[in-house]
């Protein structure tokens, strides 16, 4: 009776230890990046100003995103 015990706590053991391995083997994949979806109205009342910090052309009121800041004008003007 107490081999029976001390196997199923060993196999309960071994159970729960090969699934905490398994996970950390498991690689993240990374998220894709979407665009906002934004009505006409939320879009220009979201819209940054010039010397505001930016991630891409979409969010600066110029259109212009450069080195992270909202520009007015482009580097070949």
């Amino acid at each position: 009776m107490h081999c029976w015990k001390v196997m199923a706590v060993f196999l309960l053991c071994s159970l729960l230890l090969s699934q905490t391995h398994c996970t950390s083997l498991c690689q993240r994949q990374p998220r894709l990046s979407r665009h906002r979806r934004m009505t006409p109205f939320w879009r220009g009342v979201s819209l940054r100003p010039i010397g505001a910090s930016c991630r891409d052309n979409s969010e600066c009121i110029t259109m212009l995103c450069r080195k992270n800041r909202c520009f007015l004008k482009t580097a070949a003007e």
